[in-house]
């Protein structure tokens, strides 16, 4: 059994057992988040989607915090030497799902 689950304005594929990183979630190391499913399919290949998934609820547990790699942003403007250099880290956490 599967689902494909929505959060940060992405999505996944998950099962029980993975562990999956998601833009950052509030919560400390060790708690229980709920996530919602987009669709689940199930052992004998039936999908559920849309109103039919009702209440149903992805768990998963937070395993750590952490921030993406770092990209590098650089600007030059040409015969004016003019040149801006710049960073970012995307702040993630480790969820690992438990149950859907």
């Amino acid at each position: 059994m599967y689902a494909v689950i929505a959060t940060g304005g992405k999505q996944y594929k998950v099962k029980a057992g993975d562990e999956v990183v998601v833009e950052k979630l509030t919560g400390d190391v060790g708690s229980t988040v709920q996530l919602r499913p987009v669709m689940v399919v199930d052992d004998a290949g039936a999908v559920t989607a849309g109103n039919a998934l009702g209440e149903r609820l992805v768990t998963g547990t937070i395993t750590g915090h952490g921030r993406g790699e770092y990209i590098r942003v650089f600007t030059y403007t040409n015969k004016t030497r003019q040149h801006k250099r710049r960073g970012h880290r995307q702040h993630n956490t480790t969820v690992k799902i438990e149950s859907i």
